[in-house]
């Protein structure tokens, strides 16, 4: 089976795997070092690793092909992507694993509501559910 042929939930547990991952090696690196300093070092292993898989499968072709309103929106991403990570990496050295994940992982309710918002997604009484359970669940992680 190819990797590319997995279903979406493989990649969403192995996303959450590194996410896991990130959070225990970022809270060991930063210890000696500010956390500007670490999550740039971090952004640029990540450059590197993702510029050779796009140059390693020959997707690189394709960036011609990027419209500017895929430009804007990758862009945006990218901004709030660094934003997270230094707001993320400040919090880890400053504050206990155990309590900055739970809260960042909160963001699961904030992309409920602006999916809703600004994509149209359905707000069905299970999404409703599950969110009220993530901000009891971070309460309880945190009080």
């Amino acid at each position: 089976m190819q990797l590319a042929s997995l279903p979406w939930w493989v990649f969403a547990l192995l996303s959450a795997f590194f996410a896991a991952l990130t959070t225990i090696f970022a809270k060991l690196g930063i210890q000696n070092v500010s956390s500007n300093l670490a999550t740039a070092i971090r952004t640029v292993v990540i450059l590197f690793i993702a510029w050779a898989i796009v140059l390693g499968t020959g997707e690189v072709k394709a960036i011609g092909t990027i419209g500017t309103r895929t430009w804007a929106m990758l862009v945006l991403s990218a901004v709030a992507t660094g934003l997270s990570w230094l707001c993320y990496f400040r919090a880890l050295q400053i504050g206990k694993a155990s309590f900055v994940a739970p809260i960042d992982k909160s963001s699961v309710v904030m992309i409920l509501v602006l999916s809703v918002i600004f994509l149209g997604e359905p707000l069905t009484w299970k999404a409703v559910l599950g969110t009220a359970l993530i901000v009891g669940g971070t309460l309880v992680f945190i009080l």
